[in-house]
């Protein structure tokens, strides 16, 4: 096999959920006796597109996974059950563990120092942010990224939303992806995001070093209550995640965090920087 060939292959076998789908779409698509091109016109994609999922070439994307239910599901519900973990196998493969504890956590307590942490992000942020990393993602690879970063904002809409805490370096709230426009909507969402009742915002000023102390120096971490009231730390450092669950070391690190918190600005001090920011943008 080539290197590309295995390439492809650890891809596949790293998407179990998509390989279940695939076969589930060839087997109804042939119990209910359609072509990939009838099946394509029915629920408006090609029969190519069929056939890319079929054969795993292209992972089956969420709007595929909605049409399918009504056109070839039989009221099984199979395909509206599929994609949680279809999304789930968009991310990349160090942040799964980590995705799953925040769609279900009661608190996510956040600090970030380079960019706008992926729960608050606006979709024209996160396709500039992804787009220009190195190395950079095809098209195709791009959009899969927004379109599963995007989805976890699914936790905003829960009947019982986590309380979420972010705290940015206003360094962060300077830094533009892709043009200042962008950056600007990107300003207003999070103002949006700080008026929810479960969200507080905090900004870490760009003089805080200023008074001789920094305590955010080491980079960015989440922390997360789990639903059984468990406390995790999560850490990523060029393309690696770190799932920290030992009680003293999160416990160091919660004390880390609270020092962050009380070093920032005040809430009603970081909206005003915020709304100021993009204000100055228009």
């Amino acid at each position: 096999m080539t290197e590309l060939g295995r390439e492809e292959s650890a891809k596949k076998d790293d998407r179990p959920a998509s390989g279940l789908v695939a076969e589930i779409v060839r087997l109804l698509r042939k119990k209910q006796g359609y072509t990939q091109d009838q099946l394509g016109d029915l629920i408006g994609w090609t029969g190519s597109a069929i056939s890319a999922v079929e054969t795993r070439a292209q992972p089956v994307s969420d709007e595929m996974l909605v049409a399918l239910e009504p056109a070839i599901g039989e009221g099984l519900g199979v395909f509206t059950a599929a994609r949680q973990y279809i999304l789930r196998e968009k991310f990349p493969k160090r942040f799964r563990d980590y995705s799953i504890l925040e769609s279900e956590a009661r608190t996510i307590s956040t600090y970030e120092n380079f960019v706008v942490d992926g729960l608050f992000q606006t979709e024209d942020y996160a396709r500039a942010l992804i787009g220009g990393s190195y190395p950079p993602p095809s098209e195709a690879q791009r959009e899969e990224l927004v379109e599963a970063r995007r989805s976890r904002r699914a936790v905003f809409d829960r009947e019982d939303p986590p309380y979420l805490e972010l705290i940015l370096e206003e360094s962060v709230l300077r830094r533009p992806f892709g043009s200042l426009s962008i950056l600007r909507g990107q300003l207003l969402a999070l103002a949006d995001d700080a008026a929810l009742p479960h969200v507080n915002l905090q900004v870490l000023p760009l003089d805080r070093a200023l008074r001789g102390s920094h305590a955010g120096d080491r980079g960015p971490m989440h922390l997360v209550e789990t639903k059984d009231h468990e406390h995790v730390v999560y850490m990523e450092i060029e393309d690696q995640g770190l799932l920290i669950s030992q009680p003293a070391a999160v416990s160091d690190l919660s004390h880390r965090y609270a020092r962050i918190r009380a070093q920032a600005l005040s809430p009603d001090d970081s909206l005003d920087l915020i709304t100021r920011l993009a204000g100055e943008m228009a």
